[in-house]
């Protein structure tokens, strides 16, 4: 199949509708196209995306990682991008969330100086790039978290390790993006609390709230 030429009016285009849907400044809208213009440099030296089209990367990366915020008040609380990447949902939720506090984690090398880049290039303050996996994360850090978030990183039942009893984090709400097919196992089920539906363009996913059975 033939691939779509991309043309500026098409970019520009994706921009607006990005900026009016999330009320974007003009600074957070500069900080954007800089981050867009660093993945897009990036991912020509590392693999961090396969989405490299700009206006699926505002689309697809940056408007799905904030569309959390029509559901949850993140006014200066404390998440943990689990499994970071390029930085989604944590870096876009910074950008426009100046007292958020964000901690992205991320093992790869590559990818964690990326992250650096960004945080450095954007001059974002109160965000951390942690570079350890998951299981050493929670065994190791006892940090005030708000929320857990997992945007296509890690399967379900290991993320479900944060509510064992021995671990300092089980009373922390994880939030997960799902898509509109995901059907949660009987072992997951007792761990939800909430889901709520939004759609990125046309497609429509989930977010699924996950929370300690009481």
């Amino acid at each position: 199949m033939k691939k779509r030429k991309i043309t500026n009016a098409m970019i520009e285009t994706a921009w607006k509708k990005f900026n009016k849907r999330f009320h974007i400044t003009k600074q957070q809208e500069q900080q954007f196209k800089k981050y867009l213009v660093l993945l897009r440099e990036w991912n020509e030296k590392i693999n961090i995306t396969t989405i490299t089209e700009s206006p699926n990367i505002i689309n697809l990366h940056f408007a799905d990682s904030l569309a959390i915020a029509d559901f949850v008040n993140l006014e200066g609380k404390t998440m943990v991008d689990i499994g970071s990447g390029g930085g989604f949902p944590g870096m876009p939720l910074k950008i426009c969330n100046k007292n958020l506090k964000v901690f992205l984690l991320e093992v790869s090398h590559k990818k964690s100086q990326f992250l650096e880049a960004v945080i450095s290039e954007l001059g974002l303050e109160d965000i951390i790039v942690w570079p350890n996996d998951w299981r050493t994360f929670l065994r190791k850090t006892e940090f005030q978290v708000d929320y857990f978030m997992a945007r296509a990183s890690l399967k379900m039942d290991e993320l479900l390790r944060m509510f064992k009893p021995s671990c300092p984090y089980n009373d922390t709400t994880l939030i997960y993006w799902a898509s509109k097919t995901w059907r949660p196992t009987e072992k997951e089920i007792p761990f939800i609390i909430r889901e709520e539906t939004y759609k990125v363009n046309t497609r429509e996913r989930r977010y699924i709230f996950l929370s300690k059975p009481s």
